[in-house]
């Protein structure tokens, strides 16, 4: 058996569902504040909340008639649950609730407000918790993104719709201190169980919007959203779990699952999503030296082209056609691949002239409309916003060209720990390390974000999904110095492979 307080041997545990995830620290198991709370305390205080409503059901009947009560009531015991659990259930409440908001579902507007409700208690809790236990720390990356925040602030300063662009900064504020604070608490000293969770989610969610699908509703609305989070969000996790060492029934119910996740991206048409989720698959073969894996899946692509090509041609031909024309052409076959594109992308790079230095605003576009009116806070309004079609040409309009300084920083901090983890996976071909997914899910995100309006649009659950991820990889990207772990040669016991550390920036 190999020694648990041997740090060259701490990535061996043989964990339920993936394997140990390599290049870790020991790190405390030890529960939050909060959930050190006695489990009498909170019955106690369940019991009195009890009371209360029963008090005040008899008392003020009316209250519990409203529908608007009652669901204000539910969200209430709903949050404060998920605060109590906080590392294990508040961080998956976060990207519902934001996701419900998004949905083509009659749950949709309920959640427009609630989104906020939930990212503004867990960016509270989430500091408080790093104050108390004083194991994260922040470093250069996160100073930039704070950076970035207050040029957003200057830019809204000039704004000519001052209120909305100040609410889109506090809401870009609340993000990065969630991400930087509470989600590194979920994560710290459960990694495996974050890690499982993640591709967990990504198979429910895949099923979930599959089975929409398939009895007609088209729960993400617009095609693109579903080429978004299938190509951003499941694509890379998915692919991740079909290529990590399980247990073979494990194996084929995320090839199962990845499978539906590429039909989904091929039926929602979506070009960025498709060009997402081909490069996250480029990535993972090249950088993992997976080449036999990259043939097999060229290979067959191809043999099913050619089968439908020689014994039904006319079926062949016709989605051939198809493709070209509502995918490559979008509709005119006339017309280049970047027609659709075109239109917007002048009309932005217009306003950049127009507002060179300051722009016009974080989140928002001079359109003319009167500022005075009620142009929407809680969700974006089309009298001040317009479509950019890339997230880099957006920011470029709303913060000016001296704003774009941080936000080139931020990101460029990103690329780079992206960049020390490709080298680790192009020296060790291994897969099981935390950091793996969020690099290629992080690059396939800023790829899809050149066609798409998404990445610093905090009311956008692929945004809050996104700087999520990209928190998370700052913390555990592998450094590009090898450690040789020294063990001495025991009889039967397990011998490690090369540990990584993970060189952590607080």
């Amino acid at each position: 058996m190999a020694d648990a307080n041997n740090p060259a041997l701490s990535n061996y545990n043989a964990y339920q569902r993936i394997p140990r995830l390599s290049g870790l620290q020991p790190t405390g198991r030890e529960a939050p504040v909060i959930e050190r709370i006695p489990k009498s305390a909170v019955a106690a205080a369940g019991v009195l909340g009890a009371a209360v409503l029963a008090y005040l059901a008899y008392s003020s009947p009316g209250y519990f008639t409203s529908q608007t009560y009652i669901s204000g009531i539910v969200l209430l015991e709903l949050l404060l649950a998920a605060v109590y659990f906080y590392r294990r259930v508040f961080f998956p409440a976060v990207l519902i609730s934001f996701l419900f908001a998004g949905l083509n579902l009659p749950v949709g507007p309920g959640w427009t407000t609630a989104r906020w409700l939930f990212l503004g208690v867990g960016a509270g809790v989430g500091v408080i918790m790093v104050a108390l236990q004083g194991t994260r720390k922040y470093g250069l990356f996160h100073a930039f993104a704070l950076l970035a925040v207050t040029t957003a602030l200057v830019s809204a300063a000039v704004s000519p719709y001052p209120m909305t662009a100040l609410m889109k900064c506090a809401s870009l504020l609340l993000l990065f201190v969630y991400t930087a604070s509470g989600v590194r608490v979920t994560v710290t000293g459960r990694e495996n169980q974050f890690f499982t969770g993640l591709l967990l989610g990504a198979e429910i969610f895949v099923a979930v919007i599959m089975g929409f699908y398939l009895i007609g509703i088209a729960a993400m609305g617009n095609p693109n959203a579903l080429g978004a989070v299938m190509g951003v969000f499941a694509a890379p996790i998915l692919l991740w779990g079909v290529m990590l060492n399980e247990r073979r029934w494990l194996h084929w119910r995320h090839t199962l699952a990845y499978s539906a996740c590429l039909y989904l991206v091929l039926l929602s048409r979506s070009r960025a999503g498709i060009a997402a989720v081909a490069f996250s698959f480029v990535l993972y073969t090249v950088c993992l030296r997976r080449y036999r894996l990259l043939m097999q899946g060229l290979g067959i692509g191809i043999i099913l082209a050619a089968t439908l090509a020689i014994f039904v041609p006319e079926y062949f031909s016709t989605r051939v056609q198809s493709f070209t024309a509502d995918v490559v052409h979008k509709g005119n076959l006339e017309d280049n691949i970047f027609a659709s594109r075109v239109s917007p992308w002048q009309a932005t790079l217009d306003t950049i002239h127009e507002h060179f230095w300051f722009g016009t605003g974080f989140g928002t576009t001079d359109t003319g409309a009167d500022a005075t009116e009620h142009l929407g806070r809680l969700a974006s309004s089309s009298d001040i916003s317009t479509e950019h079609g890339s997230s880099y040409l957006a920011l470029a309009s709303w913060v000016g060209i001296l704003g774009l300084a941080p936000f080139f920083l931020l990101l460029t901090m990103l690329l780079k720990k992206t960049f020390e983890t490709f080298v680790w996976m192009l020296r060790t071909r291994n897969p099981a390390h935390p950091s793996v997914p969020l690099a290629v899910l992080v690059l396939a995100g800023l790829l899809h974000a050149g066609f798409e309006d998404w990445l610093f649009a905090p009311g956008n659950y692929l945004c809050v999904y996104f700087w999520s991820m990209a928190f998370i990889l700052v913390d555990f990207a592998p450094s590009t110095v090898l450690v040789r772990p020294s063990v001495p040669q025991q009889t039967g016991a397990v011998q490690p492979t090369l540990n990584w550390s993970r060189n952590p920036s607080f």
